[in-house]
């Protein structure tokens, strides 16, 4: 027998800015293994290195020196590994692919994207490193001899080398794998649903726990490295403009400063603190660098970002994988580019975390186009301008300068904006920009902890507000005991230490993506190779507009159905249509589920068939109503403000086309159609290692979701609404 579900339980409707709650989903609350466990071993670190500095410095360095020196070729693999599966992905068929359901679209317009992910994925060391590496490269370099032209070309190349698209790559992979598995696939917005491909289930027990606080710990490491080197900048900024003193205790309050201001973001959220600081700190970026261009020496400037870029672009493939195996310089390559290269694996989970939270909708494509090309181009031009401008001083023969950048790294910025006029306002504008920097660092770390250390009731929703409190407080805790060790220099070695665990996890991540992304390139394949057969094969045409006949098609296009029309094609229509066909699969063996739900406050029902194909993925066709304004020139005295489209979904999204107008006949024909791509593609995927169901399902469920302006669009869920309690029950 077939089944038919009639459902009294209405959905929840939304607004334009947040996802509907499934009526299942509990509320948010913490994952008390990752929590307790990530937290006990901060703290511990913390009391300890408070304690014993001695002992805790000379640990670190003893260890950061072991790692450097066994794993220094595996960083340097695994970054450009990473980055070429990244271009891979983007630039093959699967780039296509959006992160969510076909039918969705970006929430952000592209300024406010690139300007957070620019503002989560770089901190207040852009300032530190763009003034000192250039000169500590050029006096100091790794090969050769230095304060020679070839010094200063290999000194800039060095650091756009260190902040280039090697760690964007990082950032593109971690946020690639959770706005897929997350958002196309309905598994909890964490590190572990990367990986389900590969573990199955098991993501949600101790693998998937050790993996998080995995996560957890490199990540509170990397912020803490950015807020540590932040403080002893805006200490010396404040000794510069107002001669407050440098030591422990101003940089006490500072931490405590920044810690509220990043406890009252993150409070806020992603849609108004968050963005909102984001944005100014742009703003504010752009207006210095256009300063030091303009105040200083432009024609010389701009011919040095020129040639920055040439070089970058020559030198790059060489020093992607150069180990420096025949003259290995060991404290230049772990205090420099093992370091970049562990602080950019410690900062991926979150802001890769940070990035799926606020990319949802965009494809693959522009998603990882706009994560490696966009920061970096503003990167190159912020280092060009600034470490140009260092070397002409030095170059020149300001020695002092030349000194204090290379011995005292946190005063270099201010000694550079000390050449220029306006220095009092300048200087307080770079301390502003510094502290914007800083926090927008603290509270996207502080969210994404949050979020990894707490059963979340869908990807949109973000950790107890007093977890994101706890996080930032502990952040700042980690920052004052490194600075208590030893400084900067301590923070460099223990992030070289926390990113090594974790860039393993980096290995698996691929692996489980490629395998998931296997299955879209099967799934697209049997929708461009069946459909197009099936259909051009009856009548040399394609899409559900070849069924209607000429009369149906011109009015379907003149006709604005409203709400009871809409209705009563559900009732008279579709719904006979659907049962007819998940009779006839009955009869033939086949059970399917059909059910009839109403649509929130639209008074209209969907009507959804689902047929299971036991682990491998189920066959769905739903037909959901869509609620769209009226155009202008159209209204009248018959006709309302909206009129509704009766769309087919899928597990993927909106296949985009409307029902409305068509008979029983042309519906079941539809089905028919859609089930032989299915079909097709269940045989594709047997002929590969995996299975076609990416994520456990029982029966796919609708939520709400706000992808175009007008009307609410149902995202299909593939995967347990809210993964909390699976994850309860293995914990």
């Amino acid at each position: 027998m077939s089944a038919v579900k009639y459902s009294d339980d209405p959905a929840i409707p939304i607004n334009n800015t947040e996802s509907a709650i499934p009526p299942d989903a509990g509320p948010n609350r913490i994952n008390k293994v990752v929590f307790f466990g990530s937290a006990a071993t901060i703290l511990a670190f913390t009391l300890w290195a408070m304690i014993d500095q001695a002992g805790a410095h000379a640990v670190i360095t003893a260890v950061v020196g072991w790692v450097g020196a066994t794993f220094g070729w595996w960083y340097s693999l695994v970054v450009v590994m990473v980055l070429v599966f990244v271009i891979s992905i983007a630039v093959s068929k699967v780039g296509k692919t959006r992160l969510g359901p076909d039918h969705s679209r970006p929430t952000f317009n592209l300024f406010t994207w690139t300007a957070m992910l620019f503002a989560a994925g770089i901190g207040i060391d852009l300032m530190f490193f763009s003034v000192s590496e250039p000169v500590a490269q050029f006096l100091a370099p790794p090969t050769g001899d230095g304060s020679t032209v070839e010094a200063a070309r290999q000194a800039l190349a060095w650091t756009l080398f260190h902040y280039g698209i090697l760690g964007w790559g990082l950032y593109a992979l971690i946020g690639l794998a959770l706005g897929y598995f997350a958002y196309r696939h309905n598994l909890p917005l964490s590190i572990r649903s990367a990986l389900y491909p590969i573990l199955g289930k098991r993501i949600h027990g101790p693998l998937g726990h050790g993996v998080d606080i995995a996560a957890v710990l490199g990540t509170i490491f990397g912020i803490a490295t950015s807020l540590g080197i932040g403080v002893a900048q805006l200490n010396f900024g404040l000794n510069f403009m107002f001669g407050i003193p440098e030591g422990t205790s101003v940089q006490i309050a500072l931490i405590v400063i920044a810690v509220v201001m990043a406890t009252i973001s993150v409070l806020t959220g992603v849609e108004k603190g968050i963005r909102r600081l984001s944005e100014l700190n742009v703003i504010l970026c752009i207006a210095l660098m256009l300063f030091v261009l303009f105040a200083g020496k432009t024609r010389f400037l701009l011919d040095g970002i020129i040639l920055n870029i040439g070089d970058t672009l020559s030198r790059f493939p060489g020093m992607a994988l150069d180990t420096m195996a025949y003259d290995r310089p060991d404290d230049w390559l772990n205090g420099w580019t093992l370091f970049f290269w562990a602080w950019w694996i410690a900062w991926a989970p979150f802001v890769g975390l940070f990035l799926a939270r606020i990319s949802r909708g965009r494809t693959i494509r522009q998603f990882v186009t706009g994560v490696i090309v966009v920061p970096f181009t503003f990167i190159l031009l912020w280092i060009s301008i600034f470490g140009n401008s260092a070397l002409a001083l030095v170059m020149g023969g300001n020695t002092e300068f030349g000194d204090v950048a290379m011995n005292q790294p946190e005063r270099a910025f201010y000694s550079l904006l000390e050449q220029y006029p306006a220095v009092p306002l300048v200087a307080a504008i770079a301390t502003f920009t510094g502290l914007l920097f800083y926090v927008t660092s603290a509270d996207s770390g502080a969210l994404v902890m949050a979020n990894f250390t707490s059963h979340l009731k869908d990807a949109e929703s973000d950790g107890p507000k007093w977890v994101r409190v706890f996080w930032s407080v502990a952040t700042g805790l980690l920052t004052l005991a490194m600075l208590l060790v030893g400084g900067v220099p301590t923070l460099q070695n223990a992030t070289v230490i926390m990113g090594l665990p974790f860039s393993v996890v980096l290995v698996f991540i691929m692996l489980g993506l490629y395998k998931a992304l296997r299955v879209e390139r099967t799934l697209a394949g049997s929708y461009k190779n069946t459909l197009h057969t099936v259909l051009t094969s009856r009548t040399g045409s394609t899409g559900i507009d070849h069924r209607r006949g000429w009369r149906q098609r011109l009015a379907r296009t003149m006709a604005y159905p409203g709400q009871r029309a809409a209705q009563r094609f559900i009732q008279e229509i579709v719904t006979p249509a659907l049962e007819e066909v998940n009779n006839e699969f009955a009869r033939s063996g086949v059970v399917g589920e059909l059910e009839i739900a109403p649509v929130g406050q639209l008074g209209i029902k969907s009507v959804d068939l689902v047929v299971p194909h036991g682990t491998e993925r189920p066959f769905k066709y739903q037909v959901y109503p869509v609620a769209l304004n009226v155009p202008s020139y159209a209204r009248d005295s018959s006709t309302g403000e909206k009129y509704y489209r009766m769309e087919v979904f899928s597990q993927e999204g909106s296949h985009g086309y409307d029902l409305m107008g068509c008979t029983r006949e042309q519906i079941i024909s539809d089905v028919l159609d859609q089930y032989e791509v299915h079909m097709s593609f269940l045989r594709a995927q047997a002929n590969t290692d995996g299975l076609s169901q990416i994520a456990e399902t029982t029966l796919p469920k609708t939520d709400w979701d706000s992808d175009f302006d007008t009307g609410m669009i149902p995202v299909t869920r593939t995967g347990p609404v809210a993964g909390a309690e699976k994850e309860e029950e293995n914990a």
